[in-house]
């Protein structure tokens, strides 16, 4: 699918409506004053606090609030001295003091804590209230023997208590109640809170997590309650930019004295102000109802028996609360209705010209965003009338950008609950299950979360930063797989990788990811990855980058069950690579156990586009914030970036890339002429075979994974960005494509002439990432710069882990080495610190190397390296060329686990062979993850030292055609310098001469 985008750029990121800084300040204790007697009927045989704590768990509510009794007076201020209290509840019984006075003395000495008298009802007490000095008392309630009121009481305090800042900062609504009969207030107040609260619950349902759920529950409107004119007045004037409606009775008090039309001035009042407000005039008195018409105001009979249901019938239609029901203005039937934001955002489209315009007119858009939370969106549309948009059509599109640009904010930096209903091309990250998601998936969730905080996402022009839509199958989908087909059994087997992962792919997994992968395809357009994301994998000591196995297929649109069949075997092949010969050697040497793995699965988007029967982006590459190998001017803090023609998989693996700073992305060492670009630049390229039936279950994850000659894109469109061509006549490289000449990929169009902003993305992101982790970082990204006219490029930020360095400074000097008394002396060194206790020394002799033999060398190192890991020994391992490169020819292909006891690994070079160092991402994480010292040395062109002589004089323990195996008497002493970059592999009894007295920690 291509990649939706925001169509209006200013209102691309909506921030946040901070719902977690809504209804901050709670009522958690309340004090209530009043007899025995009158305390057990408040309970009614039952205890007040389950009462209110059910009331809570039936309407989603949080934080009930704890009940205090106080029977005299004293009592009461001794809990008032002890405890925190935030509301006071007072009966009209208590014996040694006038409650009215005990209310006044409270308030003297606590004038921040809210008072209410709450009273049963009679004519006697209202004569009495009458009479009474209520100044002291916040609101006076009549008790009618329902827990609801006591909840309605606590939402109208807390509400008060939030109001400024709720509405003002966030956005939050607010319904006002005029009404000065208490008793009437008081059974319909709880009435009023009961519609709120369920609508709440049903617009929570908006949040795409269950904490953001519970977070939008806060969004709810506000009740502000008014028993006169002049407060009611006034409330409406201070949040008229934010009343959802008013509901009023008609007859109460104005200037002091009562008014039988206080309610209709203040309809009028309003009205003027704002005609489109939802306004309910209600009265005991039905001759008043044509007086509301005239206003333009609802009209509920006080006295009416379906009373709640009018109320409840009102709320939902012209506050909005439910559905937005579209209707045919002429004769308000039903044409159409919206149940949530995505359904709006799909039936905006559809609704006749003529139903919009009404609805615009009479600005229903905006109140129903605004009763849903929407609050951002709501305020973009208050106010506007048909004229802003210049047209019907207008205001359709308007709002479907609108919706559009609102759900791509909020998805970013989120971990969506996946729900198959729901899923669509807005949900960036979601979540199967409540297990782990990983380590890779929690460091792709920490990329988006960081993408979002740091506004990177559109910072740069024509450019959209992000991660690719993912779905995480968390890790007790694992879990109930392995359980349901008795899998664990294989844990302790001795199978061979191929029977595992047979005995895997024969399982089955739990019936309803099938139903949720069928949800996937159906959004997802490109091809998917199906990643690995285990616990222990990019852990921030134990990286397991590239242990275990990663799968892409391709998208089959003819074949739904096919498609989802072919998810299902690559998920099950990656659980099976848990347990492959290579991830137990791996768990082995960094000291884990194999059954406490768990594996979660990663469903990616791929980016990049179709080429024939082939899918890749323009380009893939690693990114270290940390430079081993610093060259020229660059310094190990700017960093270092790999970049590669296609997918990743050709740098991943130490495949020939593009190497350069970010800081000096001009200045390339392998571009230095134009023999050594021709020479050192990138001649083959992966890409994903789109033939689904090339695609089977194997050991292999690359099985349907293309490596090609560049020569074979020149039809493709993406290698234009990437290429510049050979002038032969000239003995030139021109970085104007054309048709005729060798395409060398030199992504000179975008490193030198900055026609992709990539140095400057890479350098950002580096930086923030490293103070993000607190800790040097390393980087994977894909990115397609072949996008149709009119949207972005995409920078596909893919994975993020941290690099670990060893720091720790020595007080010795290389400077001062005495070269006879050492078997190895490197000038290009990686590590630091010191290495004691090997005693063994693994070397591949540089007479039986041929290039052609390298692959058969890899698996003698890999034996001799098995009975390292069996005794739990370590060794130095020195061979020529690239050490875990893929291609062959470029040096001895091993994968970390065939090498993974090698305590220093040390690349030599020949006379006829020499190679730049590696950096492949995964064997260099490995490296400096383990702290495994490296070195780099070519005596041949006197770079470094390599006593090669006296090593062929010592008798060896073991000996092949290709490698010698040494065991020295005493443990040898090596020291790595890694600020100077020196690093040095003495003999046996020498090297001992450390500057005293601090002694760092060994490597």
């Amino acid at each position: 699918m291509k990649e939706i985008v925001p169509m209006d750029p200013q209102r691309s990121d909506f921030g946040e409506a901070e719902f977690k800084f809504l209804m901050q300040r709670r009522i958690n204790k309340v004090l209530i004053i009043c007899s025995n007697y009158d305390f057990f009927m408040l309970e009614e045989d039952g205890r007040i606090d389950e009462q209110i704590f059910n009331e809570y768990v039936s309407l989603n509510l949080r934080y009930p609030p704890v009940f205090i009794l106080a029977n005299t007076a004293r009592k009461a201020f001794d809990y008032l001295e002890r405890e925190h209290i935030d509301l006071v509840i007072s009966m009209l019984s208590v014996g040694e003091m006038d409650p009215f006075e005990l209310s006044k003395r409270i308030k003297t000495e606590y004038p921040h804590i809210p008072i209410v008298v709450l009273t049963h009802f009679s004519r006697e007490v209202s004569i009495k209230l009458e009479k009474e000095d209520l100044s002291a008392i916040d609101y006076v309630f009549s008790w009618l023997g329902n827990a609801d009121l006591l909840l309605a009481i606590i939402k109208l305090i807390e509400d008060r208590m939030n109001l400024n800042y709720d509405v003002n900062e966030v956005g939050a609504q607010v319904i006002i109640l005029v009404e000065d009969s208490i008793r009437y207030y008081s059974s319909f107040l709880p009435a009023i809170y009961k519609i709120v609260f369920k609508q709440s619950k049903s617009f929570m349902q908006e949040g795409l997590n269950e904490h953001r759920k519970m977070l939008r529950m806060r969004g709810r409107p506000k009740i502000l309650l008014a028993t006169n004119y002049e407060q009611a007045i006034q409330f409406f004037r201070d949040y008229k930019d934010s009343t959802l409606g008013i509901i009023s009775d008609i007859s109460y008090k104005r200037e002091g004295k009562k008014d039988q039309e206080a309610g209709l001035k203040f309809c009028k009042a309003v009205r003027e102000e704002d005609p489109y407000v939802p306004f309910l005039l209600q009265s005991s008195e039905l001759s008043n109802q044509a007086a509301a018409t005239d206003l333009n105001a609802s009209f509920l009979h006080k006295y009416s028996k379906t009373l709640e249901i009018e109320l409840r019938n009102f709320m939902l239609r012209y506050m909005n609360f439910g559905d937005f029901i579209f209707r045919d203005p002429e004769t308000k039937e039903e044409i159409g209705r919206a149940s949530n934001l995505k359904e709006m955002q799909d039936i905006i489209l559809k609704i006749p010209a003529h139903s919009l315009k009404y609805h615009f007119n009479n600005n229903d858009f905006s109140k129903w965003f605004n009763a849903r939370a929407f609050f951002q969106i709501g305020s973009h549309l208050k106010h506007k009338s048909l004229e802003f948009f210049g047209s019907v059509e207008g205001g359709r599109q308007y709002i479907f950008n609108l919706i559009s640009s609102y759900r791509l904010s909020k998805a970013r930096g989120v971990i969506s609950t996946f729900d198959r209903t729901r899923f669509d091309e807005y949900m960036l990250f979601s979540r199967i299950g409540e297990g782990s998601l990983g380590g890779k998936a929690r460091g792709l969730a920490f990329i988006d979360s960081f993408i979002k905080q740091n506004e990177l996402g559109t910072r740069w022009d024509g450019v959209l930063v992000t991660i690719p839509r993912t779905v995480v199958i968390s890790t007790e989908v694992f879990e109930e797989f392995m359980d349901l087909n008795n899998l664990w059994r294989i844990v302790t087997s001795r199978l061979s990788d191929e029977q595992i992962l047979q005995s895997f792919v024969n399982a089955t997994l739990p019936v309803r990811i099938y139903k949720d992968l069928e949800a996937f395809i159906r959004v997802i357009r490109n091809p998917i990855a199906v990643r690995s994301s285990s616990l222990l994998e990019d852990s921030h000591y134990q990286p397991f980058a590239g242990i275990y196995s990663t799968f892409m297929l391709p998208k089959i649109d003819s074949d739904k069950q096919k498609m989802i069949y072919m998810i299902a075997d690559a998920i099950k092949s990656v659980y099976a690579s848990v347990y492959f010969k290579s991830s137990k050697a791996y768990l082995a040497a960094t000291q884990n156990v194999i059954d406490a793995e768990r594996m979660a699965i990663i469903l990616q988007e791929v980016c990049g586009n179709r080429y024939n029967n082939r899918f890749y982006p323009t380009l893939s590459g690693v990114a270290r914030s940390i430079n081993f190998y610093p060259i020229g001017k660059e310094k190990p803090e700017d960093g270092i970036a790999n970049i590669a023609y296609g997918l990743g998989k050709l740098i991943v693996e130490g495949g020939t890339g593009l190497r350069f700073s970010p800081r000096y992305p001009g200045r390339i060492l392998q571009l230095s002429s134009v023999e050594s670009t021709l020479r050192e630049t990138q001649r083959e390229f992966y890409a994903l075979d789109l033939v689904a039936d090339h695609f089977h279950p194997s050991v292999d994850d690359g099985v349907n994974l293309l490596k090609l000659k560049v020569k074979e894109a020149e039809g493709d469109a993406a290698l234009r960005f990437a290429a510049s061509v050979y002038d032969m006549d000239n003995g030139m490289i021109r970085d104007h494509y054309t048709d005729s000449g060798r395409k060398v990929v030199t992504f000179n169009n975008i490193l030198k002439h900055n026609t992709f902003p990539l140095a400057d993305i890479l350098h950002t992101l580096m930086q923030i990432g490293e103070k993000e982790m607190n800790n040097p970082i390393e980087m994977e990204f894909a990115v397609n710069l072949d996008a149709p006219a009119g949207t972005p490029k995409i920078f596909n930020f893919l994975q993020i882990r941290p690099v670990v360095e060893n720091t720790d400074a020595l007080n010795f000097k290389l400077e001062e080495v005495n070269q006879s008394d050492t078997i190895i002396n490197s000038f290009s060194a990686l590590g630091n610190g010191l290495i004691r206790g090997i005693r063994d020394f693994v070397y591949v002799k540089p007479e039986c190397f041929r290039a052609a033999d390298s692959m058969t060398i890899a698996r003698c190192v890999e034996a001799v390296n098995e009975r390292f890991v069996a005794s739990g020994s370590n060794y130095v391992l020195v061979g020529p060329g690239r050490w875990g490169s893929s291609d062959h020819w470029l040096g001895i292909p091993v994968k970390w686990p065939q090498i993974s006891a090698a305590r220093v690994i040390v690349e030599s070079g020949l006379p006829d062979y020499r190679i730049d160092p590696s950096q492949g991402t995964h064997f260099f994480q490995n490296l400096t993850s383990f702290r495994v010292g490296y070195l780099t040395i070519n005596p041949f062109i006197n770079d470094g030292f390599y006593d090669l002589e006296f090593l062929n004089r010592l008798e060896c323990v073991a000996e092949d055609e290709y490698i010698r195996h040494i065991r020295f008497p005493a443990p040898l002493l090596i020291k790595i310098d890694g600020a100077r970059n020196r690093g040095v592999i003495y003999k046996p009894g020498f090297g001992d001469q450390i500057a005293k007295p601090d002694m760092p920690p060994d490597l």
